[in-house]
């Protein structure tokens, strides 16, 4: 029932709306941080990471810091430019309310990374207001360019058409 309303009540959408922006102008300025800074490096970040996951009172998993010294950390070149393009982009969808699903599920895979990472700061609480926007689906974007784009996208799935021309045919 609370999914229901969440998913199709216009109130909860301009109140979606509002949450989607307010989390959306937190990724677009992190990330225009990182990007306007003059270099971004996440590498620090990662080793701090890494060392956080030794003691008894480690604060990082030890198979994420395995993931973070095998993986992460030997490409922190790359890893830290889809940090810093990924969250202005998220943001700017956000923002927009294009594409707002699949922009709030990479928001929150880069908020778990943090997490995982050993970084409370906000990203406990965008993860949490961004459940509500994935759990709401197409709602979270219905007073933004998703109103018209995902109709659009819907309506010129080449995929659909041959499907659709199929059932004609039978």
């Amino acid at each position: 029932m609370f999914v229901d309303f969440l998913r199709h009540n216009k109130i909860v959408a301009g109140i979606l709306a509002f949450l989607r922006i307010y989390i959306g102008y937190q990724w677009l300025t992190s990330g225009f941080g990182k990007i306007t800074s003059g270099g971004f490096d996440a590498s620090g970040f990662m080793q701090g990471a890494i060392a956080g996951a030794g003691g008894e009172n480690s604060t990082v998993q030890s198979w994420w810091a395995a993931f973070l010294e095998t993986i992460a950390l030997p490409n922190a070149e790359i890893f830290s430019f889809l940090v810093m393009w990924g969250e202005v982009l998220v943001g700017a969808a956000l923002i927009l309310g294009i594409f707002t699903n699949f922009a709030a599920l990479m928001g929150i895979t880069m908020n778990f990374a943090f997490l995982f990472s050993g970084t409370v700061s906000t990203n406990a609480l965008m993860v949490v207001m961004t459940i509500f926007l994935l759990v709401a689906g197409y709602n979270a974007g219905r007073f933004g360019l998703d109103r018209w784009v995902i109709p659009f996208l819907k309506n010129h799935n080449p995929r659909r058409k041959r499907k659709d021309s199929e059932v004609a045919a039978a």
